[in-house]
């Protein structure tokens, strides 16, 4: 009864283990051809192969990529030194062309690299052809910030430091900033304002040409524009001679006009240097008052009110 037992359990406990000794040896077997049936001499070949074309590959990108450089220096050291060329724009221009010769050349880079290697490329660029198509679709207004601030430069419409309005944005500033995607300026009241190309339509430059400069002086009609005028030109010519400097013409005594609901004033007009407007427009305004003053006149300070369109 033992020994029919021991046999009947040997047995049972022998079973598992041939069954794991099969599966092994398959597993080994496939294995085992799958070894054999690798032809390595085709496969070294096409690793050398690969290799070497890789390696001539980066060579030639990189000779490639010195000669773009070296154009590139060229063209804009030959542009810099033109005369008049504004070194803000000049440096903004070949921040743009290094950006987009680099991003073509690691393009380029990329793609002949997986083609030598052996990827599909042109199934990988379907794919991305579609994805590429909604990502573009959101950023339409992206491109066109590059778009419009890559003209803005190129056309010169605006410098750093220069004056400007914004029509339709009613801002008025200062130019801190030109940028591909935004264009960065400072009001008068010192904020900062950071704008999207794409929203410049219409850029008034205050900066390009001589401003001029009005400056209406207030005047009470009862007692006498004969005796006035004399007052306003003498001041005006001392003005001149003080300011002849910032002045790009003559000051002229326009004389009486009307300032609409019976309010007048004696007008002076003249063209100052670029920048200098406000300085000049507030010394004659108080030169013009303390004059009228010492001379016994009265100025109006009523408010005027507006006229009917």
């Amino acid at each position: 009864m033992n020994v029919i037992h021991f046999f009947v359990a040997t047995t049972t406990s022998s079973t598992p283990s041939t069954e794991v000794e099969e599966q092994v040896s398959k597993r080994v077997g496939a294995l085992q051809k799958f070894w054999e049936s690798i032809r390595w001499d085709d496969l070294v070949a096409t690793v050398v192969t690969k290799a070497v074309s890789v390696l001539l590959f980066l060579v030639l990108f990189a000779i490639l990529y010195k000669i773009g450089r070296i154009f590139i220096n060229r063209a804009y050291r030959a542009y810099g030194k033109r005369i008049g060329v504004n070194e803000v724009r000049a440096t903004t221009l070949q921040r743009l062309i290094d950006n987009v010769f680099q991003y073509s050349m690691l393009f380029l880079f990329i793609y002949t690299l997986l083609w030598i290697i052996g990827v599909p490329v042109a199934s990988l660029l379907t794919g991305a052809g579609i994805a590429g198509l909604a990502i573009g679709l959101g950023a339409q207004g992206f491109m066109n910030d590059l778009i419009t601030g890559f003209f803005i430069i190129v056309e010169q419409q605006l410098d750093v430091g220069d004056h400007i309005k914004l029509a339709g944005l009613n801002i008025d500033g200062v130019v801190v900033q030109v940028g591909i995607r935004t264009t960065k300026l400072k009001g008068l009241d010192g904020a900062i304002h950071y704008i999207p190309n794409r929203n410049i339509t219409t850029i008034t430059n205050l900066s390009r040409s001589d401003i001029r400069v009005v400056v209406d002086t207030r005047i009470n009609l009862d007692e006498g524009i004969d005796n006035i005028l004399p007052i306003i030109q003498q001041t005006t010519d001392t003005l001149a001679e003080k300011f002849h400097t910032y002045l790009q013409t003559t000051p002229n005594v326009f004389g009486l006009v009307d300032l609409g609901n019976g309010n007048y004033a004696i007008r002076v007009s003249m063209y100052v240097i670029n920048g200098e407007q406000f300085r000049i427009n507030e010394a004659f305004v108080a030169e013009y008052i303390r004059a009228m003053t010492d001379a016994g006149f009265t100025i109006p300070n009523n408010p005027i009110p507006p006229m009917n369109k």
